[in-house]
């Protein structure tokens, strides 16, 4: 039972990490495995070799500095949106050590759902957040992801039963979040759109016209 309690915080763990630092995410797992704190799946196993380690330290610090710089950042999560969310049902994948093909996709799925979801919440208020002329409310939001996307792995890691239940606090708070934040969502999609040739010029406005 305990094994199966590791195993899904670490699968859902790396997934929701995933749609909000990617990049950190396999930083931590891949130098926890170098430096022998953990055993990882052998899914995973490839984090802790030494370019992977080097590639995910270097996209980390471009993430680092893009993300703090109003505007810069909506575009680096508008295209993060092809790596996020795909990284992250990878990762999950990994996670699940021999159990099975079955066990797998379950878990790409899941860790698939958990990285789309972190990704529309950290992206779509971002442009909220981008509204607001000083750069400080900005920097304390990314600030505060990395510490979480950290912070969160390593109590995945050595308090599963804690992460899960943590994991559903974060769930239930995103079902009241992502309302709020969905016009930044559709931004972050409309600006995707753009990207490929398509899309208007602003997202649509649902509400309804003056009388």
């Amino acid at each position: 039972m305990d094994d199966l309690i590791q195993t899904l915080a670490l699968s859902t763990g790396v997934g929701w990490a995933s749609g909000i630092n990617v990049y950190a995410a396999i930083l931590v797992l891949g130098l926890l495995g170098a430096t022998g704190t953990m055993d990882l799946p052998v899914g995973l196993d490839i984090l802790s070799d030494p370019l992977v380690l080097l590639a995910a330290a270097v996209m980390y610090l471009i993430e680092f500095f893009a993300d703090k710089v109003p505007g810069v950042d909506t575009a680096w999560d508008s295209l993060h949106t092809f790596v996020r969310i795909p990284a992250g049902a990878l990762l999950a994948a990994g996670a699940v050590d021999d159990m099975g093909i079955g066990a797998d996709i379950a878990a790409a799925l899941l860790g698939g759902g958990l990285a789309a979801v972190s990704h529309a919440a950290k992206s779509g208020s971002r442009v909220l957040i981008n509204t607001s002329p000083e750069p400080f409310t900005n920097w304390t939001a990314s600030l505060t992801e990395d510490v979480g996307v950290i912070g969160g792995l390593l109590i995945a890691v050595n308090h599963p039963a804690v992460f899960l239940a943590l994991l559903a606090v974060f769930l239930l708070l995103l079902v009241w979040l992502l309302p709020k934040v969905w016009r930044g969502v559709q931004r972050v999609f409309h600006y995707v759109a753009r990207l490929f040739g398509g899309g208007r010029d602003e997202p649509a406005d649902d509400r309804p016209p003056p009388r």
